[in-house]
């Protein structure tokens, strides 16, 4: 006669777990779509503006489709609404746009753009959201350095774009210099422009950084990827990018003595000093801009922009309210744009700020909505990063090195915005979209429907869901398991007849 054990016995082994293919080949179309969003006009240059724009369109297509059937658990009534008003305000100007065609057009590239942030920032959990981020600047890094060493070991001489080698009329038409082992010449990796590779190359520093804060393995591989990105960012020799560095030193120093603040009123002279050296930083480096930039190898008027500055501003005060209809980029080969603003021979196709750009395009309604779009981004990406994660009476949750990037990332685009017109598109337009999003659909890393839903299509156990579709720890969930399966096994023992 069988007799069960009086003894609880464990669960039976199991192999460990891992993801399904489907979530696999979703994370990986993810990270491609973040390195086309990264490497900027590198597929401009490498394959021609014909194919480059089929990519992306078809690449926006299959993202929406995979939306519609994956259909990720999307809070609509927390979406990125200054996003949304901006998007609509630059449709708008399709109706008094004077250039409708280019219009038209970029209008077709700020919807995929925005449609991929979102996208990505539905689909992927926080952890893998920076995981997928890092893998794609990985690429970007590696590909970059492949391509300045292929230039100056099998070419040896400047490369055109599309492969072509020829002399150029000016230094600025090269896709690659040949500057690799020409110490200290600037490399422009594959991007073709040192002032895109330098904030994509600080970028990918904060990321690595961050995944080393977080215990990732293979720490070894990432401080090799964190030297690479160094190196490229100190050969890219960018003005703005350094300052941007000292803007993302200050902030990730404030945010750690803010985290350490332990009772109600002491953030306030953190705030205090945060305020003043911010301050006095902006108005040091306007009175000794001609020391600094000519240190930095720069001109005091910020190579030109200041004469690009003064036109685009005089066209703008044609039209102070509506502006002159959207178009970011500028499209050269159209008549408006062609051979307007001259430089080094190239017409212009931005205005080197993305305020003075806003203000031609959309007008003072346009720069008002777009200052509130960041306002909104750097001040949730702020408690984001300085407040303790929290949604019950617990109060001694550790912070999460994750909660950094955000707000690290708005204070590099901030000071790139006041050179560069870039952050109005590719990446730094995708990342303002979708860190913004994941905030506000996801608080709190790890914790939420969005999070919850992700790990289980990974095939991971989560902790159970309240009422309130908040999910209860990990570790209390695991244990509130053991207990049950210890319940069920160590009862008292009975025959069996």
């Amino acid at each position: 006669m069988a007799v069960h054990s009086k003894h609880p016995a464990s669960a039976p082994p199991g192999p460990p777990v891992r993801e399904k293919t489907g979530h696999l080949m979703l994370r990986g179309w993810c990270i491609f779509v973040l390195f086309m969003a990264l490497s900027g006009t590198a597929w401009v240059n490498a394959f021609g503006e014909l194919p480059a724009a089929v990519i992306t369109i078809a690449g926006g297509v299959l993202s929406a489709v995979l939306w519609i059937v994956l259909r990720p658990p999307v809070q609509w009534r927390r979406l990125p609404w200054f996003v949304v008003a901006y998007v609509a305000w630059a449709t708008l100007s399709l109706a008094w746009s004077a250039w409708p065609q280019a219009t038209a057009l970029t209008l077709l590239l700020l919807y995929i753009t925005t449609l991929q942030a979102l996208f990505i920032g539905s689909v992927l959990t926080w952890r893998e959201l920076v995981r997928a981020v890092a893998s794609a600047l990985k690429w970007v890094m590696a590909l970059s350095l492949l391509f300045e060493l292929w230039v100056a070991v099998v070419i040896q001489q400047p490369v055109l774009p599309g492969f072509v080698v020829d002399k150029a009329d000016d230094p600025i038409e090269y896709w690659s210099r040949n500057n690799l082992f020409d110490f200290p010449g600037r490399l422009q990796g594959v991007m073709g422009n040192a002032n895109l590779l330098a904030p994509v190359a600080l970028l990918a520093i904060i990321v690595f950084a961050i995944r080393l804060a977080s215990g990732a393995p293979r720490r070894v591989a990432l401080w090799v990827w964190i030297g690479l990105s160094a190196f490229l960012f100190v050969r890219a020799s960018s003005a703005t990018a350094y300052l941007a560095a000292a803007a993302v030193a200050v902030v990730l120093v404030t945010v750690l003595l803010m985290r350490r603040a332990t009772k109600p009123g002491e953030r306030t002279k953190f705030y205090v000093g945060y305020v003043v050296v911010g301050v006095g930083g902006l108005v040091s480096l306007w009175l000794l801009r001609d020391t600094i930039f000519t240190a930095l190898g720069r001109s005091a008027d910020l190579t030109g922009r200041e004469r690009i500055w003064e036109s685009v501003l005089s066209r703008a005060a044609e039209r102070p309210w509506l502006g002159w209809g959207f178009a970011t980029p500028w499209v050269p080969s159209d008549p408006a744009f062609d051979e307007w603003i001259i430089d080094h021979g190239q017409t212009v196709m931005q205005a080197h700020n993305m305020w003075v750009d806003v203000a031609m395009q959309l007008g003072i309604i346009g720069v008002v909505l777009l200052a509130l779009l960041y306002f909104a981004f750097v001040w949730r990406s702020w408690f984001f990063a300085v407040d303790r994660p929290r949604w019950d009476l617990r109060a001694d949750r550790p912070y999460s090195p994750i909660t950094l990037l955000p707000t690290l990332v708005g204070a590099i685009l901030l000071v790139q915005g006041l050179a560069e017109s870039t952050p109005l598109l590719l990446w730094g337009w995708l990342f303002v979209v979708m860190l913004g999003a994941k905030i506000k659909q996801s608080p709190h890393v790890g914790v939420g429907p969005a999070e919850q839903s992700a790990a289980i299509e990974r095939g991971e156990r989560v902790g159970r869901v309240d009422p309130e579709g908040r999910a209860a720890e990990p570790d209390r969930a695991d244990r509130a398991d053991r207990a049950d399966r210890a319940d069920s096994t160590d009862r008292p023992a009975g025959r069996s007849t």
